[in-house]
């Protein structure tokens, strides 16, 4: 097994040390984790080409269904009336 050596601000070892203990694993656990979560994030493959962008448009226009998108407005009173009650309506 290798071994790695990072330098970090104590601020951020600390902030790590927490989060890691918190969620009931080692720092070195939780930084292998939060390693592979970035590259699994990071592994959405780009659009190979503008037509298959288009499709890719195409397919959620045809998705979208009956009705109106709420505007901005509305979907910020949502979220406020959820966070009020602790958890999204289901």
């Amino acid at each position: 097994m290798a071994r790695v050596q990072l330098v970090m601000s104590d601020e951020d070892r600390a902030r790590f040390t927490h989060e890691a203990r918190r969620e009931g694993m080692s720092f070195s656990a939780w930084m292998r984790a939060a390693a592979r979560d970035r590259l699994e994030a990071r592994r959405a493959e780009p659009f190979a080409s503008v037509a298959e962008l288009e499709a890719f448009f195409r397919e959620c226009d045809a998705r979208k269904g009956e009705g109106r998108e709420p505007d901005w407005d509305e979907h910020l009173r949502i979220i406020a009336e959820s966070r009020s009650r602790g958890a999204a309506d289901s």
